[in-house]
């Protein structure tokens, strides 16, 4: 164990080969005096009929945005989950994201009338409920590497959050958490084999980590038969439209109090010539939008494990049809719940620290309801 908190989560080493992760061995117990945060909204299936699910997107990932921003150079695992997300950090950090939690409930509240609920709760506590949380780093590709979780303590803490437990209250009105580097500029990706599957996965108290592990593999190495693993991420990444169809969102989540109209005004200018630079494919100083839109695509977290599997995939029917029998067969035998959504599209929603590095995040989700509506379908089994 690494003595040192802040150097934990980046001692770990990545695992390059996504099938790997579904072997419980490959992931490493948080310290006992780490806290887990996590986050989610209020009847997102509302949000979603109504419309709003770019805007529950942004909303889910901005938890993540706004704590890597108070961090600074912490490294630290963190996990999208549609409509929400979870993270965990040292101990010693717990004051500071329960303010960055504080701060993005009003933010929410005030700026998109989202209720976010939110809660910390110390990884201690969730080992005394004999659940536990365990962590591993997949490596997508050479800049970017995502957290992955297992041992159902993220799923307890979820649960336990939306009960009202370890509750993190809203900030005074006008909160403004710092939200620098979000964004959802990419035009959504139609999909290429048939539809964008958007599946969720969980495990039931009947299934023993073995069992679960074996099932995450069928699934995985079935999808992996799909034309690129099924990534629904072009090679040469997202179109790039302009005027972009996120702008309104784009300006709500970066004015930063300032008046929303000029605001809107100023991101138009801005993409008109980030739309300039990806057409023609001129470089600007140390930007090469080609090379940036390859590494959008190499950067996507279109799968992954977080006390369950989740996974976007642009997927034929025949390979829909042989990943709907193994879940449905493991399904009757207790061992998983699983919920499927398929749409036409899948979207993107960005984390950029910067445009001239390699380490940008880009967050994929089906586009008509994605990993919320699958979770909604679990819940209706």
């Amino acid at each position: 164990m690494v003595d040192d908190p802040d150097s934990f989560y980046a001692s770990l080493r990545p695992v390059m080969d996504f099938p790997e992760l579904s072997e419980p061995s490959r992931f490493t117990p948080l310290p006992d005096d780490w806290v887990l945060g996590t986050a989610d909204i209020v009847d997102s299936t509302g949000e979603i009929a109504r419309g709003r699910y770019k805007t529950v997107n942004m909303v889910g990932a901005a938890v993540i945005s706004a704590t890597i921003n108070a961090m600074g150079d912490l490294r630290f695992p963190y996990v999208f989950g549609g409509d929400g997300a979870g993270f965990a950090v040292p101990g010693y950090k717990a004051e500071q994201v329960r303010a960055v939690l504080a701060d993005l409930r009003r933010w929410a509240e005030e700026e998109f009338g989202i209720a976010l609920r939110a809660a910390l709760i110390p990884v201690a506590a969730i080992r005394r409920a004999r659940r536990d949380v365990r962590v591993a780093r997949y490596a997508a590709s050479p800049g970017v590497d995502y957290a992955m979780f297992s041992g159902r303590g993220l799923a307890w803490a979820e649960a336990r959050m939306k009960a009202g437990d370890f509750a993190v209250d809203p900030a005074p009105p006008g909160a403004q958490p710092d939200l620098n580097g979000l964004s959802c500029r990419w035009s959504n990706m139609r999909a290429q084999n048939g539809q964008i599957v958007s599946l969720v996965v969980h495990p039931t108290d009947r299934a023993s980590e073995r069992d679960f592990a074996d099932l995450a593999r069928r699934v995985v190495i079935t999808a992996d038969g799909l034309e690129r693993g099924g990534h629904p991420v072009p090679p040469g990444g997202p179109g790039v439209t302009w005027p972009p169809p996120g702008l309104s969102l784009d300006a709500h989540v970066s004015r930063e109090g300032r008046n929303l109209g000029l605001h809107k005004l100023k991101l138009l200018g801005q993409n008109l010539l980030i739309w300039l630079l990806f057409r023609t494919g001129l470089r600007l100083g140390d930007f090469q939008p080609g090379h940036y839109a390859r590494m959008v695509s190499r950067n996507a977290d279109f799968r992954k494990f977080d006390d369950g599997l989740k996974m976007t995939l642009d997927c034929d029917s025949e390979t829909r049809a042989r990943l709907e029998a193994i879940l449905e067969e493991a399904r009757q035998r207790g061992k998983i719940r699983y919920g499927l959504f398929a749409q036409d599209e899948a979207m993107m929603t960005c984390f950029v620290p910067s445009a001239m590095r390699d380490d940008h995040v880009h967050f994929i989700d089906g586009a008509a309801g994605g990993y919320a509506a699958a979770a909604e379908r679990i819940r209706r089994a």
